[in-house]
């Protein structure tokens, strides 16, 4: 028999374990609340048990740190900007514009870096699933640009 959608207790019983049920609602925070470990100003926005969603921005002209994820898929979609992202998959690897309306994929353990142009920052919505499990998530690889200093 398959598991239950829903039941009246406090969670929902799915494929994967429990989940949130109770639904909530934020605004984009006025300021960063961290540093990610590429070196883009995050602001955290909500989460659910499967995943997490949050409003990354890279400053004009900077050149993020080149990372991978251990245990986590992201999805980023751009709202603003524009830039360039390069991903790498053992022999596979290639670099494409970021611009508004852009959807890029970051499946667990990829090697990427990304750039915002000149004129003005890169800013993007990211979801992460499962959800972002702290700081020992991201470690650095080798990229291909140099990253600037504050990053």
């Amino acid at each position: 028999m398959p598991s239950a959608l829903w039941s009246a207790g406090t969670e929902q019983a799915r494929p994967g374990g429990a989940v949130d049920t109770d639904f909530d609602t934020v605004e984009l925070p006025a300021r960063p609340d961290a540093a990610a470990p590429d070196g883009s100003d995050v602001r955290e926005l909500l989460h659910l048990g499967r995943g997490s969603m949050a409003h990354f921005e890279l400053a004009p002209g900077r050149i993020s740190r080149a990372i991978a994820h251990r245990t986590v898929d992201e999805i980023w979609y751009v709202l603003h900007g524009q830039g360039r992202m390069w991903r790498r998959q053992g022999e596979r690897q290639e670099t494409v514009e970021l611009v508004p309306g852009t959807c890029v994929s970051i499946p667990v353990g990829t090697h990427f870096q990304f750039r915002a142009a000149d004129d003005g920052p890169l800013t993007v919505v990211g979801v992460t699933m499962p959800p972002w499990p702290g700081d020992d998530e991201a470690y650095q690889v080798p990229g291909i640009w140099e990253p600037d200093a504050g990053t």
